[in-house]
């Protein structure tokens, strides 16, 4: 073979018994959809397909003769060595050694390009993610969701999507108003204005730090009439602390009172600090946003107003107890769901219904929204929403993320923001690094649980899954340090002399790389990336420990150093893919 422009070789097989399967069927009706998997043994060949069994009902046949029949049919191809059938009508394909060991080639010239695709078709495609209420420091669950959103969007820019990173802020809630009232609280205890602390406002040593600032800054320019704070409260709260919801909304509606446009001063003064930390801490792991977008622009633009109009002028609201409700049941929610409150107010479901419609009024073609997974019944509600605007639910994907328990030296450790008893992103970056938090977010499936094994991270053993395949990328460097060549020339080497069981294994492995990114897009699965690691590495590992690598059989030595210098690069690859670095030394 003299080009090196090879197709994904599964979409081309796939490809072939498409064609195979239009020559031996006459049957419109008939719904051809052909898969295709990796085998499992060597012996069987490279990818299986079990069409012949779907086609033997329609056809009144036979699956074995079936499978005969699509390869008789089956076009002719540079890249297959041979097809059998096999069981009850399976079709085995085997793929030339030829084709595996001339990809090489493929891999070292496209270099950090190798696994990227026209899959998407430059598709427009937002995703959001954390999200998270700018009413504290990021914790170790709000570390998986973004893990996983950032590597999703870059799995999905590598496979060809057009991708628009996006946070929302949500600075226009109550979550805010206990924050400002928190602060403002430990504000007056600065100036010796003692005002019992609410149990359920803001605890976290963060709040203090806050008003030290307003202070320093200040002095007493926000004192004001602290004593008619607890007004409208009964005497027995007075003399504690408040303790229930209703009190605390009493507390933050006084408090506006009392401070007039300085409440202003004080809510936006938190929001800016903890908004600016949640950047920087971000950043610090690896995670940017093309996009923070501000919940409160959407009622400052008038949009939450406006779709309520909406929903409305197509008749899917009511009145009832002075409150406006949509009727959420109509598409398959549990019950009805308020808007807007008695008091004129909209409801945090309003303005999320707002901020969905404006999504898809800037031109995404699909939505991925990364949420907690105790957000499972918000769903109906939301894509109700989207039908009841007439768009296109299905654009609307949801992938939940479960909660990431963490555990030090076996034990668990708290996670309750209020309280501010939990431990932070940063602390957790700091305790095992960027990189070990990053890889241990992805290794399972978004809607699975995670415990969270500081100690495993931590750990320079084979145990642990980044450390193996950050290992597996450090023993190449210096293998390749060693030989002191240019590795640019290994795109040239004739790789004939490959043939070993292990070294066919892993250049299929190496041919695997970007049908996994396309999996991995196709199903919102980081995942996918993390499992593809290990199991190359643990191909290398093997590889490694049983063979020679400086030979001075020169082109036997060339043909391996080619063979694992592709190896390193697809391990850089999928690893900057999942926000991890290769490092050349362990």
């Amino acid at each position: 073979m003299t080009s090196f422009d090879f197709p994904n070789f599964k979409t081309h097989f796939i490809t072939l018994i498409e064609k195979a399967s239009s020559a031996i069927t006459s049957l419109e009706t008939i719904a051809i959809s052909v898969e295709l998997t990796r085998t499992k043994q060597a012996s069987h060949g490279d990818y299986s397909c079990n069409l012949a069994m779907h086609l033997a009902k329609p056809l009144h046949k036979n699956p074995r003769e079936i499978a005969q029949l699509l390869i008789n049919a089956l076009p002719s191809s540079p890249y297959l060595e041979k097809v059998e059938v096999a069981g009850a009508g399976f079709i085995n394909l085997y793929l030339k050694d030829s084709a595996k060991k001339q990809f090489l080639h493929l891999i070292l010239r496209s270099k950090n390009a190798f696994g990227n695709s026209t899959f998407g078709q430059g598709k427009k495609i937002q995703v959001e993610f954390v999200s998270a209420n700018p009413t504290g420091p990021l914790h170790v669950g709000h570390g998986r969701g973004a893990a996983i959103g950032a590597s999703l969007s870059n799995i999905l820019a590598a496979a060809g999507f057009d991708v628009s990173r996006e946070f929302y802020v949500n600075d226009a809630g109550r979550q805010m108003d206990i924050l400002t009232l928190s602060t403002w609280l430990r504000y007056l205890e600065l100036n010796h204005i003692h005002v019992p602390f609410p149990q359920n406002a803001y605890q976290g040593e963060y709040v203090r730090t806050m008003a030290q600032l307003i202070f320093q800054a200040h002095a007493q320019r926000y004192v004001h009439q602290p004593e008619l704070l607890l007004d409208s409260l009964p005497e027995a709260v007075r003399a504690t602390a408040v303790n229930t919801d209703e009190q605390l909304d009493k507390l933050i509606v006084n408090t506006k009172k009392i401070l007039g446009q300085d409440y202003t001063y004080i809510h936006n003064f938190v929001l800016t600090e903890q908004l600016g930390d949640c950047r920087n801490d971000l950043m610090e792991f690896g995670v940017e946003f093309d996009t923070w977008f501000s919940e409160q622009s959407l009622y400052d633009n008038g949009l939450v107003s406006h779709t309520i109009d909406l929903l409305a002028k197509k008749h899917h609201l009511y009145q009832q107890d002075g409150a406006i409700w949509f009727r959420s049941t109509d598409f398959g929610d549990e019950k009805d769901r308020v808007v807007q409150r008695e008091n004129g107010q909209f409801t945090y479901f309003a303005s999320d219904i707002a901020y969905h419609l404006n999504k898809f009024e800037r031109g995404f073609e699909q939505v991925i929204n990364i949420w907690g997974a105790d957000h499972h019944g918000y769903i109906p509600r939301v894509k109700g929403a989207l039908q009841a605007l007439e768009l296109d639910a299905e654009r609307l994907q949801i992938a939940l993320v479960q909660f990431a328990v963490l555990y030090r030296d076996g034990k668990k450790a708290p996670m309750s923001t209020r309280s501010g008893e939990f431990v932070t992103l940063r602390e957790l970056r700091q305790e095992v690094g960027k990189d070990a938090a990053r890889f241990f977010y992805v290794m399972r499936k978004s809607d699975q649980h995670l415990d969270f094994d500081m100690d495993l991270a931590k750990s320079q053993s084979n145990e642990n899954p980044v450390y193996y395949v950050q290992y597996a990328h450090a023993r190449i460097c210096s293998v390749l340090t060693q030989w002191e060549g240019n590795i640019d020339d290994l795109q040239e080497v004739n790789v004939d002399a490959l043939s070993t069981p292990a070294e066919l294994a892993l250049l299929q492995k190496l041919i695997d790389f970007p049908d996994t990114i396309e999996i991995a897009a196709k199903e919102s699965s980081p995942h996918l990336i993390a499992f593809y690691l290990r199991e190359l590495a643990s191909e290398f590992h093997s590889y490694y420990n049983s063979t020679r690598f400086l030979v001075p059989e020169i082109p036997l030595q060339h043909a391996r150093l080619a063979l694992i210098a592709s190896v390193r690069q697809v391990l850089h690859n999928g690893l900057t893919l999942l926000g991890v670095s290769a490092p050349d030394k362990m």
